[in-house]
């Protein structure tokens, strides 16, 4: 059998300016024709629908990088490690007053620092921008593992991101080389008039050994191809996971981009691992954004394609591509994915939607239960119930309501990366006069007024 040469990433195509992302169509349709002749692979998207029909299957309304895993060589210094090392033992201690304390200040970020390590690296630092995982000095590992998070990736482009967390970095250890990237996610968010469920595993034609339907309360959710292996592939209902997942910023995006929510969000997207990467010689970073259009043209044309099924051939590398196949397959990487967006913020803090709806359950409960009618009543009971509950709670425990209540709000800054526990926290004697008025006047309410 002859072996199939690779395909060629290191070539960068000029492309014209101001492009449909699916302008690509008719030059894969061209390419399928010389690749055939040629044998360099059995078979990819042919140009078999017009751009109508494309745009009647197929609305790209995002595309870009999701998910990117840096690793940094260097070596940590000295007294950071030691640092690291005593707070991780902070982040352990059986007293959650002291647990608030396990946080690391650097640049405009305040990590949590968690109580255990992840794999080889022992330090794990956390916030919404990234996830820093730290080696100890002197093994043969990198100095810090990366992980950006997918909300950062759609506000900074990937190499600016870069720039920025090895200037973090170096605040941490002396960094020897630029990043490599161990894992890097490519997406395409798209509306279509396909449905999804419409065809069966045989359709898909792949070089992976595992397919895989799924539901979520009986509402098909989407396929998976490969999981586990150097690659896989993703293509799923994004509406309906960010139902749990609660990125609804990417709703905003979407909207900037004429979606409405009546309409249904399909996210095609392909986990690059490292091992593929070093068999395609892209390991750093800046290597792998200049050959983007190459590993999606290597996914979607020869390690996966979804095919219409015919029965009368046993051959199923001649069976046809599905028009989906066609449009997704053309997305220009060359082009730009969409907008950034124009906010961020490093804080996993909860929002004023979710806070609020939390509240106010609370609150109509407490109102049922005690057949109230009026909102600033029962607002005002709830409070005294309130501190009565936890006063009494805190009195067992032999420590003060509002040192209880201080300790809690610190947890929580720490969780949220909000408050830096370790610094004079100018808030908080606000915090104790706001609840101390509570209690007076709780108090007051007991004794009649």
């Amino acid at each position: 059998m002859n072996k199939k040469p690779r395909p060629d990433l290191g070539s960068n195509h000029e492309q014209p300016h101001n492009r449909s992302p699916v302008g690509r169509s008719s030059e894969l349709a061209a390419g399928e024709d010389r690749r055939r002749t040629s044998g360099e692979m059995d078979a990819v998207p042919s140009n078999t629908a017009s751009n109508s029909c494309i745009g009647h299957f197929f609305r790209p309304l995002r595309w870009g990088v999701d998910s990117l895993y840096l690793s940094f060589q260097g070596d940590l210094f000295r007294g950071v490690e030691q640092r690291l090392n005593d707070l991780k033992a902070v982040a352990q201690s059986s007293e959650s007053h002291e647990q608030a304390f396990a946080q690391y200040e650097a640049g405009a970020h305040v990590f949590e620092v968690r109580d255990k390590g992840a794999g080889m690296f022992p330090y794990v630092l956390d916030d919404n921008a990234y996830r820093l995982q730290f080696s100890r000095s002197g093994k043969k590992l990198p100095m810090a593992y990366a992980k950006v998070s997918s909300e950062y990736l759609c506000h900074k482009s990937a190499q600016d991101i870069e720039s920025e967390l090895r200037a973090l970095l170096e605040e941490f250890g002396e960094i020897t080389d630029s990043a490599n990237v161990s894992r890097i996610d490519l997406y395409v968010d798209f509306v279509s008039s396909v449905d999804m469920e419409s065809w069966t595993r045989s359709a898909w034609v792949t070089r992976a050994s595992s397919v895989n339907a799924y539901s979520v309360g009986g509402r098909f959710s989407g396929w998976t191809v490969g999981l586990g292996g150097v690659i896989a592939c993703r293509l799923y209902d994004k509406t309906l996971e960010i139902e749990t997942s609660k990125k609804g910023y990417l709703r905003a995006l979407w909207s900037e981009q004429g979606w409405t929510d009546d309409q249904k969000v399909w996210r095609l997207e392909f986990q690059f691992r490292r091992e593929i990467l070093d068999q395609k010689g892209i390991q750093k970073l800046y290597s792998v954004l200049s050959h983007l259009n190459g590993l999606w043209s290597y996914a979607t044309t020869e390690w996966l394609r979804l095919t219409e099924p015919n029965p009368d051939d046993k051959t199923r590398a001649r069976w046809p591509v599905h028009p989906l196949w066609i449009a997704v397959a053309s997305v220009d990487w060359e082009d730009d994915g969409a907008p950034l967006s124009k906010r961020f913020s490093p804080l996993r803090a909860p929002s004023d939607d979710g806070l609020c709806k939390m509240a106010f359950s609370a609150l109509t409960s407490f109102m049922a239960r005690e057949c109230l009618w009026d909102f600033n009543e029962a607002w005002h009971y709830l409070g005294n119930r309130l501190y009565d509950y936890h006063a009494t709670r805190s009195h067992f425990q032999g420590i003060p309501f509002e040192q209880m209540l201080v300790e809690r709000v610190r947890l929580k800054g720490r969780k949220f990366n909000t408050i830096n526990n370790a610094a004079e926290i100018p808030h908080e004697d606000r915090i104790r006069e706001g609840y101390d008025e509570v209690a007076r006047e709780y108090r007051k309410q007991s004794r009649g007024g």
